[in-house]
């Protein structure tokens, strides 16, 4: 029987080349982003690529650090420029080695949710078969996530 891979797996295999492009190595600095800088930050700005140094010849030094260019909402583009060396200390501290040396702010519209998305009604019938479904799965938070997870796919139009 195969193996059961986890979800990160296949979305780096999926998603990787695009985000290769952008200069992030793997998707993890997105997901991180809101520890890093916080839930409050994070929810006005969020790193848009990381352009890094071009390589020496011959050099057997550790890689120079990178430039990390991050959109941000205007209104708070200078408590990300005050918070700079700290971010920058808890992006480093993240990975583990200097990867970021500076951050430069592009001011841009962050993907925040507007208006929130009408709820469509689920059948409740439907929702005891999620609930039903979620029930057997003993950590709480997974099973939390599985509900809302079954609650979105049953609230979904059928095509």
């Amino acid at each position: 029987m195969a193996r059961v891979k986890p979800l990160a797996e296949l979305i780096e295999g999926c998603i990787g080349p695009a985000f290769a492009a952008q200069g992030f190595a793997s998707t993890d600095i997105l997901a991180a982003w809101p520890d890093i800088v916080g839930a409050r930050l994070a929810r006005y700005c969020r790193p848009a690529r990381i352009e890094w140094p071009r390589k020496r010849r011959n050099s057997a030094e550790a890689p120079d650090s990178g430039t990390l260019v991050v959109q941000v909402e205007s209104v708070f583009a200078i408590e990300l420029q005050h918070l700079a060396p700290v971010v920058i200390q808890r992006i480093n501290a993240h990975y583990g080695w200097a990867c970021i040396g500076r951050i430069v702010m592009k001011q841009d519209r962050v993907g925040r949710p507007g208006a929130p998305a009408r709820r469509r009604e689920i059948d409740p019938g439907r929702r005891g078969e999620v609930a039903q479904a979620v029930s057997r799965i003993e950590d709480a938070s997974l099973r939390d996530a599985l509900d809302r997870l079954g609650l979105a796919v049953v609230a979904t139009p059928q095509r």
